[in-house]
């Protein structure tokens, strides 16, 4: 929870100076060794204040519902850069000293900090990459579409109002897939696929300039007014860029996981509920698929209900109405009976509101999501399981043609029980233990611990070594936990790999070796 900081002032007071230092274990905040890096020469520092952890790192009212302006003087080593998500520098200080601005007011969680032998290319006027140099030309090339989304996303839903968009691709260990610094988003190097499949993640991370940094949940129970809304934005921008049928896919294995959870947490848990409810617990525990999508398809409802043209002036007035303020669901309720329903019995009906909101599962009404692409997969699946070979299957379904959303549908509905047999001409055939797509990789992997093939043991080890992102790292541990060798095999590579995951990581694995949820 913190601590409360009680400094007394005078009536004429203006300033306060608060010296202070943090532990070196902080949880916001990770440093890393050379060997840590992708270029493995110069140590790496990145922070992460999400939710709760901005305390950890300086003394601020650590809640959503405060939003603050700040300028910074950072001094590092000379052969490093440091960046905020703040105005931000492109070459490297001859002194090691830099200095940053942030004029817009944002809340505590978005303060952002990394150091490193980072570079920086410009993709256009106003957005681009900085990354580790090993890893700069493959990162410019995977996001080079960059600027066209922050284009698209302009047309749809008003002005970006932060000037740039730049990214900063961290080292591996970062726990997320991203986060929505202002200014300078953080992702994770686990999505440069080498084919841009991946590059939702950018999409979602960019629709937060809008559902999060400019209009901010109020406190950690109103999540899914950050999320949702990206998420539906998110959609809106990757259908204008790659079509409806690729953002179809996107919605669909979204679905999958949405489900995942809801049988996980529970149908009836009071935590698949929109509105939270978090008093005395840490606000990650609602970092879950309820928050994203339950209500990106609770958005998708009232787009259905009163047509796509409407929900665009609603969702435009909406960010343009509560600009640079928080909002809770109340607040948000009240904005929808007011802009949309009006007192329509008809639209009320269609929408059910309280049934998404206060209601746990997914709520009669939930949108039918098809994906023409997957339908596809499913034939080739069937095909597959009459034991038809890779050759057929190649020219019959355009296999070569598949994006890693498809491959990562085939992977999921591969049958409850496979042989190693199976695996082994899976494997193969399409290369799942080393295909360098981490979204396959820790999908494949997750059924190797199932079913017991060994072989793609090591190089799951090596996986679990270098990548840090809890969405990866949770089900893969999960999976190991189950049985007791399992378990051993887990404790082992968990030693090893400890070090190089960061805090919000940490404390989801030590959990699940402990037994707790």
């Amino acid at each position: 929870m913190g601590q409360a900081l009680e400094i007394d002032i005078l009536n004429d007071t203006k300033f306060v100076t608060v010296n202070y230092e943090t532990k070196p274990n902080a949880a916001a905040l990770q440093w890393l060794l050379p060997e840590q890096t992708a270029g493995k020469k110069k140590p790496f520092l990145f922070s992460q204040s999400q939710c709760i952890l901005a305390r950890t790192w300086l003394p601020c009212q650590d809640s959503p519902s405060v939003r603050v302006t700040y300028d910074a003087r950072i001094s590092v080593p000379k052969d490093l850069m440091a960046l905020m998500s703040a105005e931000n520098p492109t070459k490297k200080s001859a002194d090691g000293i830099y200095n940053f601005v942030m004029k817009q007011a944002i809340p505590s969680y978005l303060i952002a900090l990394a150091v490193g032998d980072v570079e920086f290319k410009a993709i256009d006027a106003r957005t681009g990459v900085y990354a580790e140099s090993v890893t700069l030309e493959k990162s410019l090339k995977e996001f080079e579409d960059l600027g066209k989304m922050v284009d698209v996303a302009e047309k749809i839903y008003g002005k970006y109002e932060w000037e740039r968009y730049d990214l900063l691709v961290l080292p591996p260990s970062f726990p997320f897939g991203g986060m929505e610094n202002p200014r300078l988003t953080f992702a994770t190097p686990t999505i440069i696929a080498g084919d841009k499949s991946l590059t939702s993640l950018i999409a979602h991370e960019l629709a937060h300039s809008w559902s999060g940094n400019l209009v901010t949940n109020e406190t950690w129970n109103d999540f899914w007014l950050n999320e949702g809304f990206t998420v539906y934005f998110e959609r809106r921008i990757i259908e204008a860029l790659y079509g409806k049928d690729y953002s179809d896919m996107l919605a669909l294995l979204g679905y999958q996981d949405l489900q995942k959870d809801i049988e996980e947490i529970g149908a009836n848990n009071k935590d698949t509920k929109l509105l939270l409810d978090l008093r005395q617990r840490d606000p990650d525990d609602g970092l879950t698929e309820i928050a994203y999508e339950k209500g990106f398809f609770f958005l998708r409802t009232i787009e259905e209900a009163i047509g796509r043209e409407k929900f665009d002036i609603f969702v435009k007035e909406y960010f343009k109405t509560f600009a640079f303020q928080s909002m809770n669901t109340q607040k948000f309720i009240q904005y929808l009976e007011e802009k949309i329903i009006k007192g329509d019995k008809n639209i009320a009906e269609k929408i059910k509101y309280q049934d998404w909101i206060l209601g746990v599962g997914l709520p009669s009404n939930c949108p039918k999501t098809t994906s023409k692409n997957f339908e596809n997969v499913d034939l080739a699946l069937k095909s597959w399981e009459k034991g038809e070979k890779k050759d057929s299957l190649m020219s019959k379904f355009k296999l070569e043609k598949w994006s890693s959303h498809e491959w990562l549908h085939f992977i999921r509905h591969l049958p409850k029980t496979l042989t190693i047999k199976q695996m082994e001409s899976l494997d193969k055939d399409f290369g799942f233990t080393k295909s360098g797509n981490s979204e396959l990789q820790a999908a494949w992997y997750v059924l190797a611990v199932r079913f017991g093939y060994e072989v793609a043991y090591k190089p799951m080890e090596a996986f679990l070594l270098d990548v840090g992102r809890r969405k990866f790292l949770t089900p893969l541990y999960t999976e190991m936990v189950k049985t007791p060798k399992g378990k051993e095999m887990g404790k082992k590579i968990y030693e090893k790999s400890r070090k190089n995951y960061h805090s919000v990581a940490t404390g989801t694995i030590d959990a699940l070796f402990e037994g707790k949820k």
